[in-house]
């Protein structure tokens, strides 16, 4: 079983039924959160021996969001306890052509205060085989960008595969910030997940105008990211068509030796929850990738990964690699008796 680590923070997020605003619901469900901790989860649920990275307080919040991770399967000998508060954020359940909104209350997070000397790296890294980060991480504060640049420099000294997810935020910092930020990261990235937009206003590549179809740009943007980046073997990303805040259509894309493959396109009716869909889709391409899987049954897991993770309530996904392929192989709707 090989050694996956992941390095994020830990939420508690609050949202409401579909069809209450935040400020006139007398009812609020809790759930834990956060992208890496999403994908560590995923990817523990598949069998791999998953570590998290974080800071949580030393109080009972602190204390339950240990006790989630461990759950879940989810090693947490490399968390640290200190800081002020958990990070929590709250979610106003969007419904048919009303959008979800997101509200963060994460500032001064005990995670934001983690500071590089905090981090053994090369303990960490010792027998690992993947390291998971994403853009969320570093934009929390000016240490953690500084932590997030040499948890990677520090994982290809010990030889270990890296994935970093652009995962840019607008509400954590400007798209400036990000740009020069993720610059400095890529040349150390094994596998990426970005898309058209972060390849065009994070990476300064030029668009492609409109006379290619949305394959082909997608193909076009990979294929210059890797001319500036050759270190990167794999690069990957969903197409999304928004019907309404409950239809969605979802296709699962990913590229690797200059071929882009593509997944079938889902239709996703009557969704129960967004939120940790592209964390549970990041998980199967990398639980693809490690279990050496040709990329078109990479890119079929993960996108019917990411499907799944949209029928259930909260932000990570709890299903096997069973279930998964059960599903990829069932008529939808159907009862499985």
């Amino acid at each position: 079983m090989k050694k996956i680590i992941t390095f994020g923070e830990l939420l508690l997020r609050f949202s409401t039924n579909i069809g209450e605003r935040l400020f006139q619901t007398d009812q609020i469900y809790s759930h834990f959160g956060g992208a890496e901790a999403n994908v560590a989860i995923s990817l523990a649920k598949f069998g791999h021996k998953v570590y998290f990275v974080s800071k949580v307080p030393k109080n009972p919040l602190g204390y339950a969001a240990e006790k989630h991770l461990k759950t879940n399967g989810v090693h947490t000998e490399y968390l640290r306890t200190g800081g002020d508060r958990l990070g929590t954020y709250y979610v106003e359940s969007g419904v048919g052509p009303r959008s979800a909104q997101v509200v963060y209350d994460r500032k001064y997070s005990s995670i934001s205060q983690l500071a590089l000397r905090d981090v053994d790296f090369e303990m960490i890294f010792s027998g690992a085989a993947l390291y998971h980060v994403s853009g969320i991480t570093p934009a929390l504060s000016p240490s953690l960008k500084e932590t997030v640049l040499y948890s990677l420099q520090k994982a290809k000294q010990f030889g270990v595969t890296t994935s970093f997810d652009f995962n840019y935020r607008a509400t954590l910092w400007s798209q400036q910030e990000a740009a020069i930020a993720f610059q400095t990261f890529l040349p150390y990235v094994d596998i990426c997940s970005c898309g058209e937009l972060d390849a065009r206003y994070l990476l300064g590549i030029e668009p492609t105008g409109d006379t290619l179809e949305k394959r082909e740009q997608l193909a076009y943007y990979y294929q210059q990211i890797q001319l500036m980046y050759p270190n990167i073997q794999w690069l990957y990303c969903t197409f999304r068509d928004v019907i309404s805040a409950s239809t969605n259509i979802l296709q699962g894309n990913i590229y690797t030796n200059g071929t882009l493959y593509q997944s079938k396109m889902h239709p996703i009716d009557q969704m129960v929850d967004r939120v940790g869909g592209g964390d549970a889709f990041a998980a199967g391409i990398l639980h693809g990738i490690m279990r050496e899987w040709a990329p078109e049954e990479i890119a079929a897991f993960a996108t019917a990964a990411s499907v799944l993770k949209h029928t259930i309530r909260g932000d990570y996904s709890n299903f096997t690699e069973s279930e998964i392929r059960d599903f990829i192989h069932t008529t939808p709707g159907k009862i499985v008796r």
